[in-house]
């Protein structure tokens, strides 16, 4: 019986070892805010004669922590990025599949609202980006035009800025964004809605608290009803959009509004700009961490996996060619972290999810 599960266990990496080796490409997927980023360092690598240059794909956070964990093999990714960090479910499906990672935090970025330099400024409290926004809300607002029931929560109802606050705009409320595979819409909905609207603002979070939901995970859900439009994983389409259309706004992660900041502006969002320094000195509130995984079983079997790594370290310093494109640095601390779990390689726990 113990032959068996040897020879068993042997066979089994045969086959991962020869379908792996069926592909001589490193490929990636996942968040379209790191994509640009993961693309450099994709580029960097293939200036090197022994490697090809990394396909690197987009599709979401999501697509990103699920390709990553669908398995073992060729037609598998070998590293998944992502602008939100993975979920205790989704390492649980990385376990099922007998997939093991290692967690990887490259930079930061902040999340930015941004409309066209052409278009009226918006300069906005979370606590009312969140009221713009959310779904629902609680129908006890004055003005609603409806019950006074703080209990009650009524779909929402403004149609412009300024019927949320008279100092808004005075134009229709249009949001261009991402969809729900991701990350930035994840931690947007996390960090504006939920947290800065229904955990902070005073009828919401009673309103939360009344209906069991103290935490106010409930209002991440954003509006359906034309006000917020999906715009796709393509970031570059929503800084189209805003182009053609100035009076309407977008989500995005700030390395697209510093790349066109010839044409775009930034919301000034409780009191603070988007600025690389404000994201980079953590006094911009709506900002979020950067990772990619990578699979332990295509390690030094899919070339140039552990060179890839290695090539982010050459490029992620305040000086580099990744904060040239936007993307904000770590401390040196934390770079020094992440660079030396690039060699040893831990393997990502559900305890780790909860540090």
């Amino acid at each position: 019986m113990k032959k068996t599960l040897i020879m068993a266990g042997i066979f089994s990496s045969l086959i991962i070892s020869s379908a792996a080796q069926a592909r001589d490409t490193l490929s990636l997927a996942g968040s379209s805010t790191v994509l640009p980023f993961a693309r450099i360092i994709a580029e960097q690598l293939g200036k090197n004669p022994n490697f090809k240059t990394p396909v690197v794909e987009s599709g979401g956070s999501s697509v990103g922590k699920k390709g990553v964990c669908d398995g073992v093999g060729t037609k598998f990714i070998d590293i998944g990025n992502a602008s939100s960090r993975m979920k205790a479910k989704e390492l649980a499906y990385c376990e099922k599949n007998g997939v093991k990672l290692t967690e990887i935090k490259v930079g930061y970025d902040g999340i930015v609202v941004a409309n066209s330099k052409k278009g009226a400024p918006l300069n906005i409290s979370k606590a009312h980006l969140g009221m713009a926004l959310t779904a629902k809300i609680p129908a006890c607002y004055e003005g609603s035009g409806r019950s006074y029931n703080c209990e009650e929560w009524i779909d929402n109802p403004f149609k412009k800025w300024s019927d949320i606050d008279a100092s808004l705009p005075d134009i229709e409320i249009r949001v261009y964004g991402p969809p729900t595979t991701s990350g930035t819409r994840a931690s947007y909905a996390e960090m504006v809605n939920q947290k800065g609207y229904c955990g902070k603002e005073k009828i919401a979070k009673a309103a939360s608290a009344a209906r069991g939901d103290k935490k106010g995970k409930k209002c991440r859900a954003m509006r359906t009803d034309g006000v917020f439009i999906e715009a796709g994983e393509q970031d570059n389409l929503i800084v189209q959009k805003l182009n053609e259309d100035t009076s309407s706004y977008g989500i995005f992660g700030f390395s697209y509004l510093d790349q066109n900041s010839d044409t775009l502006q930034g919301a000034v969002i409780s009191k603070t700009a988007p600025t690389f320094e404000n994201i980079a000195g953590n006094n911009y509130s709506v900002s979020r961490a950067l990772y990619y995984y990578v699979k332990h079983q295509h390690i030094g079997v899919v070339p140039g996996m552990k060179e890839y790594m290695a090539e982010w370290t050459k490029h992620w310093g305040n000086d580099g060619v990744l904060s040239d494109a936007g993307m904000i640095p770590m401390p040196k601390s934390e770079r020094a972290k992440y660079k030396s779990a690039m060699s040893s390689l831990p393997v990502l726990t559900a305890a780790d999810l909860k540090k």
